[in-house]
């Protein structure tokens, strides 16, 4: 299984901004918009909720074969911390993480230099500069209608 995480800050508290042992490089994937749909129109939830599947045994065998699952994590601030809305983040399996490595995939680009950055602006208290180079995030278009069976 492999995860896209489209929140930045999210990757951030995951990998420690770049800091945690194994995690010291962070890449920015680029993929297509096609193939990111595709994903999340072949996507099961991570996790069973009740009244969105008829029961557990259902979903249980939805997620088994589905090539992509959705989970939906709290989204932090930039000193980490847990802000009161969440993020999605991507499962690929099988013959989604094939299509995400072959077809998919547009542009890699390092981005720990922006983190060590974005981080140092944080340990000095200067938010608002460390604000100024964070990517730029937006709900995503046709989100609501793609995301209607995903959200928990």
């Amino acid at each position: 299984m492999t995860w896209i995480k489209p929140s930045f800050l999210w990757m951030m508290y995951r990998c420690g901004w770049a800091t945690k042992a194994g995690q010291e490089t962070v890449l920015a994937v680029e993929i297509t918009r096609d193939g990111f749909e595709w994903a999340l129109r072949h996507a099961c939830l991570s996790s069973n909720v009740r009244g969105l599947h008829p029961d557990r045994s259902t979903w249980q065998r939805r997620l088994k074969r589905a090539p992509a699952r959705v989970q939906w994590d709290p989204e932090r601030d930039l000193h980490l911390r847990l802000l009161t809305y969440r993020s999605l983040q991507l499962g690929l399996s099988g013959e989604a993480v094939r299509r995400y490595a072959d077809e998919w995939t547009v542009a890699i680009s390092d981005v720990t230099p922006l983190a060590r950055e974005i981080h140092e602006l944080v340990g000095r208290d200067e938010l608002d500069a460390a604000t100024v180079p964070l990517p730029q995030e937006h709900p995503y278009p046709a989100g609501d209608e793609l995301l209607a069976s995903l959200r928990p």
